[in-house]
């Protein structure tokens, strides 16, 4: 099969490797179309060293492990491959776990399925394990309760907002930029929901913050999700949460948080959690629990592939990248350098050369 692998300075060797074999609870799918995310590129970069660094699978199931009960070949799947593991989806056949890997509907593409699995469970985690007290969208609130969203244009902080309508959490504070537009199809202003421009700088954005937080119920916030982390953002969310009763989670491991103060409870958001035997952050370690991020992700896996079938959850946005596997290292060099908006880069295996064009069964 041809694999992609991705080099420190980003440059891509396209090589001929063995198609990989299940383990036991394993699925590996032909891939019909995989997209990008910001780490695809951050990995290669950060550890120097050349990887297949693409998580996101969407195709056809080629074979699957003995213990695999829920999928045979030929089915139409998406899912989310380990990350750092062998098998990664800028592939023909790719890897995932069962429990990360969910059926998709005949209506849905593979280019909307493949900008579902890394970025939807990065925003599921945040909000419903990370941020303590939100509620689960199958018992959505009947009171207001105020979330800061910032990086709204993002596809985590898009699936964030989604995700929030679902659970009824409102009023939102979305934070954005040139993807303003975008982010106004997600929003319910009649439910208080509002944009703040970040472009406007720090200080103004700032005062609008504090503007906006003086009008929501209660006149306080107590949860943010940061899908940035970065460029100022949690350094400004913390000027106006709550000091007492505020919770900010953040994407990126590794940084300097210091800025946030000791009364604020932070927690950073790493959806390689859902590959985890114990919860490190949270309640599993705490309380010895034997269930844990492993099976919130396989609920809300099928959560959103019910979503999909149902009509009442969607993919984000895609841009599709000529020259399947040989696009790839211009749409990391464009991501890198923050050129994309409200959109995921997705790469079609079929158009990669010495790649047999995907035909339905």
């Amino acid at each position: 099969m041809k694999e992609a692998i991705v080099q420190p300075d980003l440059k891509v060797d396209i090589i001929d490797s063995e198609i990989p074999v299940p383990k036991d609870d394993e699925v590996v799918t032909k891939v019909v179309v995989s997209s990008s995310n910001p780490k695809d590129w951050k990995r290669p970069v950060v550890s120097k060293q050349a990887m297949n660094s693409g998580d996101d699978i969407a195709g056809v199931v080629h074979q699957v492990g003995r213990n695999v009960y829920e999928f045979k070949p030929g089915d139409r799947v998406a899912a989310f491959h380990q990350m750092m593991a062998p098998g990664g989806s800028f592939a023909e056949y790719a890897v995932s776990w069962a429990h990360t890997t969910f059926h998709i509907p005949n209506h849905t593409s593979f280019e909307e399925a493949a900008s579902i699995p890394l970025a939807a469970m990065t925003a599921a985690i945040g909000l419903y394990q990370r941020l303590e007290g939100l509620p689960l969208p199958w018992h959505p609130t009947t009171k207001p309760i105020p979330l800061i969203v910032y990086g709204a244009a993002s596809a985590v902080g898009a699936y964030t907002i989604k995700l929030a309508q679902l659970s009824n959490i409102h009023p939102l504070i979305c934070i954005a930029g040139r993807g303003t537009p975008f982010v106004e199809t997600l929003i319910s202003p009649e439910k208080g929901d509002i944009i703040l421009d970040y472009r406007e700088g720090s200080e103004k954005l700032v005062a609008n913050l504090k503007s906006a937080v003086s009008k929501v119920p209660g006149g306080k916030i107590s949860y943010a999700f940061d899908a940035v982390s970065e460029y100022n953002s949690f350094q400004n969310i913390c000027q106006v949460l709550d000091h007492s009763t505020g919770q900010i989670t953040l994407v990126l491991p590794g940084k300097d948080y210091s800025a946030i103060p000791a009364s604020i409870t932070q927690t950073t958001t790493m959806v390689g959690a859902v590959h985890a035997d114990v919860d490190e952050q949270q309640f599993q370690k705490a309380t010895g629990s034997k269930t844990g991020n492993t099976d919130f992700g396989y609920i809300m896996f099928r959560f959103f592939g019910r979503g999909l079938a149902e009509g009442w959850f969607r993919g984000h946005p895609t841009e599709v990248v000529a020259g399947g596997l040989g696009g790839i290292s211009g749409a990391l060099r464009d991501l890198k350098e923050g050129k994309t908006s409200a959109v995921k880069y997705v790469f079609r295996l079929e158009e990669t050369e010495g790649v047999e064009r995907y035909r339905t069964n």
